[in-house]
């Protein structure tokens, strides 16, 4: 079937609206009409590495309706609503223990350009376009989907909302709920309140956390963390920023989470977990990062990794959707949508920060 996509041509070109080919679906496949889909800076950072001569189609955060199935697909239907998150293969150890983000074909099946078989389901003009880009490839009108892909929802669900449930916010609300399962007298430091710790704030409080601190270093970005129940904000450009989050937590964080990636922000969130504490990293930029080993032994401090949220989207997106029918973890808030035509804008104010969360709505 032909669909409108917006194809990226390398860093320097902007997304561009194009009429592609999209294949029917395998046995194990699914169609799905995209209606909303978050723009997420992964998608950025991709359409920035993949050089001109190798188009791709991006977009990982999709929600729709379901349009057709492959034949092996028995519990999605057609005109199902969805949310469409990773792929994964779901026979390796880490999928058959219920954390299918560490899947050990995770690069190959959401980075790669293709299928785990190296295929694409999209063309123009029998010409190969890079896509399964996270199993999906939303940036489009429609998009072909593992059902390992698709999360099914009931139809009252807020797609625009919920569309960055199925990445950016389980990543960060997964590392506060899935990874630190922090108590309510527990104190938490979240470095950089961009949509991934605005997501992570969210599920602190949805948890009872009474002390939430947030660092970042545009005003209203931590004004809105405030508002959405931050109880204290701090300026990432302070020279004191390490002791004014230990003045806030009475001697340093339960737990820290860095979104940011950048090496000085680590160092300084380290320093302010408490003894014992722990420093989660969910950002991708430095490749690696120095610390002195003297200093977690000696005060039992942890550093942990964590992706797509430590958990099983079929699982926890259901959790998210309640806690937001609950009225406790209010994303819209941070939301803003703009048509798929304007996906150049949304972009731009994506990688300024002027919105939190860009949303393309079809």
């Amino acid at each position: 079937m032909d669909i409108t996509a917006a194809v990226a041509r390398g860093a320097q070109a902007p997304f561009t609206l194009e009429t592609l080919a999209l294949e029917d679906p395998r046995p194990n496949e699914v169609v799905v009409r995209i209606l909303a889909v978050g723009v997420c800076h992964t998608d950025l950072v991709t359409k920035s590495v993949f050089p001109p001569e190798l188009p791709i189609v991006v977009g990982h955060e999709g929600a729709g309706v379901v349009e057709a199935i492959g034949a092996d697909v028995t519990d999605v239907r057609i005109g199902d609503h969805v949310l469409l998150t990773y792929n994964s293969c779901g026979s390796c150890a880490q999928c058959e223990g219920g954390t299918p983000s560490y899947c050990q074909e995770f690069v190959m099946l959401n980075t790669s350009g293709g299928r785990a078989d190296f295929t694409s389901p999209l063309s123009i003009d029998g010409e190969r376009v890079m896509g399964a880009f996270f199993g999906q490839s939303s940036f489009a009108t429609h998009a072909l989907v593992s059902r390992r892909n698709v999360v099914v929802v009931d139809e009252d669900v807020d797609l625009v909302a919920s569309a960055a449930f199925g990445c950016g916010v389980q990543t960060g609300a997964g590392a506060v709920a899935n990874v630190m399962r922090p108590a309510p007298q527990d104190s938490i430091a979240i470095f950089g309140v961009g949509g991934v710790g605005m997501s992570a704030l969210l599920a602190a409080r949805a948890l009872g956390v009474e002390n939430v601190v947030a660092v970042d270093l545009s005003a209203e970005r931590l004004a809105m963390a405030k508002e959405l129940g931050a109880t204290t904000v701090i300026d990432g450009a302070a020279e004191d920023v390490v002791a004014q989050v230990q003045a806030a937590t009475g001697g340093g964080a339960t737990y820290a989470l860095d979104t940011t990636a950048l090496n000085p922000v680590i160092a300084k969130a380290l320093q302010a977990v408490a003894p014992r504490g722990t420093l989660v990293l969910v950002g991708l930029g430095e490749p690696s990062m120095d610390f002195e080993i003297g200093h977690l032994i000696g005060n039992g401090k942890a550093v942990r990794g964590c992706i797509e949220g430590s958990g099983d989207p079929q699982e926890f997106i259901p959790q998210l959707i309640e806690w937001h029918r609950a009225g406790k973890f209010p994303i819209e808030r941070i939301v803003r949508s703009y048509p798929f035509a304007e996906i150049n804008t949304a972009a731009h104010d994506a990688e300024t920060g002027a919105t939190i969360k860009p949303v393309l709505v079809f």
